[in-house]
C-alpha cells in the first residue's frame, strides 16, 4: 500500500517517455460521475488515477479496475490491507460500512515514535465502489482532515454512470 492508503493504488513515477509499441495508457471510463463537495474538482494524474479535492489540496484518489466489479472486497479485507500497509502504526476508531455496491473503511492511524509511544492520530479512508462490471478503488491522501475523509467516503460511495451513458 502506498502513501495513498490503497493497496494497488501506489504512487508511481510518470513514464519517462511513451514509445510506439509501449504499453497502452491506463484505462479510463468515460461518463463516470463522482459527486463532489462544493469547491472540489478532479485532477488527473500521469499514472491514470484521478485525484479530487480543493485546488492544490488533493484529498481523494480513485483508480479504475476495468472488469473487476465482481471482486468487490469485504470490509475485513480492506481493514487487513490497512493493517499490513501500516504495520507498527496504532489503529483506532475503525469504522466499516458496506452497501450493495460499495465498501468503505475509515480509521485513525498513529505513527510509532522513537520513545515507544505513538504520535498524533490522523484520519484515513479506503474503499471500493462497483459500477457495472468495473471496480473503483478509493483512498484518502496524506494530510487530510476527518471532515475531508468523510466527504471523500461519500464521494466514493456515490460514484455512478448515468443511465444514458453506454458501458
Amino acid at each position: 500500500m502506498g502513501a495513498s492508503g490503497c493497496e494497488g493504488c501506489r504512487e508511481r513515477s510518470p513514464p519517462e517517455r511513451v514509445d510506439e509499441g509501449a504499453a497502452s495508457p491506463p484505462p479510463r471510463r468515460v461518463g463516470v460521475k463522482v459527486p463532489l463537495p462544493p469547491g472540489w474538482s478532479a485532477q488527473p494524474t500521469q499514472d491514470g488515477s484521478l485525484q479530487f479535492g480543493p485546488s492544490q489540496h488533493p484529498v481523494l484518489r480513485v483508480d479504475l479496475r476495468p472488469d473487476e466489479g465482481a471482486s468487490l472486497p469485504e470490509p475485513e479485507a480492506l481493514l487487513d490491507s490497512v493493517a499490513r500497509a501500516f504495520e507498527g502504526f496504532e489503529r483506532s476508531d475503525s469504522r466499516a460500512e458496506r452497501g450493495e455496491d460499495f465498501v468503505l473503511v475509515r480509521v485513525m492511524l498513529s505513527a510509532p515514535r522513537d520513545d515507544a509511544g505513538v504520535g498524533e492520530a490522523h484520519p484515513a479512508f479506503i474503499g471500493a465502489r462497483r459500477v457495472g462490471r468495473d471496480l473503483f478503488l478509493c483512498a484518502s491522501l496524506p494530510g487530510v482532515t476527518v471532515e475531508e475523509v468523510q466527504r471523500a467516503a461519500e464521494a466514493c460511495a456515490g460514484i455512478h454512470v448515468p443511465a444514458n451513458v453506454p458501458p
